[in-house]
């Protein structure tokens, strides 16, 4: 599937838009690809923008003092990365963003996404819709954190995106899960049929 009909059917799960309405929302996009390992938000610079994922997967990260690496989100194709607290606060950015394989993205700029939101009813309840629910996750995630232990955590990543063990290298899930690759390695191994 191509970028914009990928674009045109995850906003109409959750709005309605004509034609028009899509076409005009979809002119403020950028195609732009990167390479695995290229990073494309760093610690430290201006955040202006946030990006859709077409086909790759982008990981968000931040890395700690004591050069420890954690994992925030990983992003697969119809998801969307960004430092949002730098986008929407206009500070600079605390994570980063970098390529865990070739991706190919849809980049909107924030000053864009304001505007079509002002613009358009629809486009405004699809991007509040969709902050909701990336604030949900992530409380649901931190309530994982700190109510399981890390076999459920592990279970429960391998249930809702089983994908991810096809695509990110096992050291970066075992960063996600905040556990050493050792530990995912036995995971792995035990919930294997035997």
């Amino acid at each position: 599937m191509d970028a914009k009909s990928l674009l045109k059917d995850h906003v109409s799960k959750i709005v309605t838009l004509t034609d028009e309405q899509f076409d005009y929302f979809f002119s403020h996009f950028k195609t732009e690809t990167f390479k695995k390992g290229q990073t494309i938000i760093s610690e430290s610079q201006d955040v202006d923008k946030e990006y859709f994922v077409i086909s790759g997967c982008l990981k968000s990260f931040y890395v700690n003092d004591d050069v420890k690496m954690y994992i925030l989100q990983f992003a697969m194709p119809t998801w969307w990365a960004s430092d949002y607290a730098a986008l929407y606060n206009k500070t600079k950015a605390t994570i980063n963003v970098d390529c865990v394989s070739d991706v190919e993205i849809l980049s909107l700029s924030n000053q864009d996404r304001e505007k079509i939101c002002s613009e358009i009813h629809e486009i405004e309840h699809f991007f509040r819709w969709r902050t909701n629910r990336g604030y949900v996750a992530s409380q649901k995630r931190l309530l994982s954190f700190m109510n399981n232990d890390t076999k459920t955590r592990y279970e429960e990543l391998l249930s809702l995106y089983p994908a991810l063990y096809n695509t990110v290298p096992k050291h970066l899930i075992a960063a996600y899960l905040g556990v050493s690759r050792e530990t995912l390695s036995r995971l792995y191994n035990a919930s294997k049929p035997h």
